[in-house]
């Protein structure tokens, strides 16, 4: 599953559900030149007993098969229940049950997953006028396997995130129905974010993520390209699974794509958390600072995004190696953010219990 967009999370103030939206700051950090002020808004709703990022599995529903998708693996909500057993939402109920979790949760980033979120276009087609009207920023992650309605593109807090496998015959075979010839008639118009998650296949010839990165950047409707690198569960012995060898061969690739095409959105903070991922949830400051729920908007999902059993020390999330990065930066040289961020989860803890 692609990761938020986490570089706005620390540079936003936080939303008032209740209001109309306010002038937002969409000036985005360099994380090398990170100050303590840089933080405060996120830690803000931190301490006031909020998680800032809340992902939302809105159905249980997609038309897809894609091997290594964790959103229907036995374990992700757990041992007694899967995705499709939950009793999902749809039409008013669907869109006043995200609207009342979200005011529950005062997010700053919602992050809208599945399932397919596309499987329900005429709900999201209410909701997200809502939401960009009460100033919270939305990520659509989807497989473009139906079209993404035209006007979309003028809401300004929609960021749109859609996944691809690779190139388009490993893409096509992995993916169908939503083949490369539907993604790109589908997307036409948007300005949008490809996602792909690396997986073993793709090592198999040196130019492939070149290749990929090249395609991708060549067409208007991609303003960014994200990798991630396949994340496994404990036990798994899939095919999608990197070894530690291929993992390091991955990030040397995506070192030399990344310097190739500017689209290509891998700067050092990145680089550096995928070599060094959190060894556990408990270390994660995307895990602790993102409340994840499943398709009937009340099942959490733990310990993180993906459910079930994470191997963290093969964590390939762009968004838990961005932030864990960032937590081994040292504030004035002396206090590291991870260990102000512990200290925060605390008193938040504290401060809703007592609340």
């Amino acid at each position: 599953m692609p990761a938020f967009d986490y570089r706005k999370i620390m540079c936003r103030p936080p939303p008032n559900p209740e209001n109309s939206r306010t002038q937002s700051r969409t000036a985005l950090l360099h994380w090398e030149e990170m100050t303590h002020s840089d933080l405060l808004p996120a830690w803000g709703r931190i301490l006031r007993g909020y998680r800032p990022m809340l992902s939302l599995e809105i159905t249980k529903e997609c038309p897809l098969r894609c091997p290594g998708c964790y959103a229907y693996g036995g374990q992700h909500l757990g041992e007694l229940v899967t995705l499709r057993d939950l009793t999902d939402r749809r039409g008013d109920d669907l869109v006043n049950g995200v609207l009342a979790v979200v005011r529950r949760h005062r997010p700053i980033h919602l992050s809208i997953v599945g399932g397919e979120p596309l499987v329900r276009w005429r709900e999201l087609d209410a909701l997200l006028p809502k939401l960009d009207a009460m100033g919270v920023e939305v990520q659509v992650v989807t497989s473009a396997v139906r079209p993404i309605p035209a006007h979309w593109a003028s809401i300004p807090s929609l960021h749109l995130v859609v996944s691809v496998d690779g190139l388009p015959p490993e893409h096509d075979r992995r993916r169908t129905p939503a083949t490369y010839e539907r993604i790109l008639k589908h997307i036409a118009g948007q300005s949008l974010i490809i996602h792909c998650t690396v997986t073993r296949h793709m090592l198999a010839r040196e130019d492939y993520l070149h290749e990929f990165a090249e395609f991708w950047s060549n067409r208007p409707e991609a303003r960014k390209i994200w990798f991630s690198l396949y994340t496994p569960q404990e036990g798994e012995t899939s095919e999608e699974r990197l070894t530690r060898d291929d993992r390091r061969r991955a990030l040397s690739m995506l070192s030399g794509v990344a310097a190739r095409f500017p689209k290509v959105y891998l700067p050092r903070v990145v680089m550096d958390g995928l070599l060094h991922p959190p060894e556990s949830p408990a270390e994660c400051i995307f895990a602790q600072s993102t409340t994840c729920i499943s398709a009937d908007l009340e099942t959490r999902i733990t310990p993180c995004q993906f459910g079930g059993k994470p191997v963290c020390e093969e964590c390939g999330c762009i968004a838990s190696s961005g932030l864990a990065s960032i937590g081994r930066y040292a504030i004035a040289g002396m206090v590291p953010v991870s260990a102000l961020f512990s200290v925060s989860r605390k008193i938040g803890t504290l401060w809703g219990a007592a609340a």
